[in-house]
């Protein structure tokens, strides 16, 4: 079994610092259980954060598609 200092940093996470200032702003508005990382489940669920790791094939091909994106306002 390797060492634990021989791994590579995971490369998952719960939240980001964009979820971190939304759930704060929904909060403040009043909202309840809307923690970091529930927001954060819902922007991957919406596609506004592409977290699959470096490797993964589909990294790409989601970032390409995401450029596509058309923001409403």
């Amino acid at each position: 079994m390797p060492n634990a200092s021989e791994l590579p940093a995971p490369q998952t996470a719960s939240n980001s610092s964009a979820s971190v200032a939304l759930s704060k702003e929904l909060k403040r508005r009043g909202w309840k259980f809307v923690g970091p990382t529930t927001v954060y489940a819902f922007m991957q669920a919406m596609g506004l954060i592409n977290d699959h790791v470096l490797e993964c094939v589909t990294r790409l091909q989601v970032e390409h598609e995401r450029t596509k994106l058309k923001r409403p306002f």
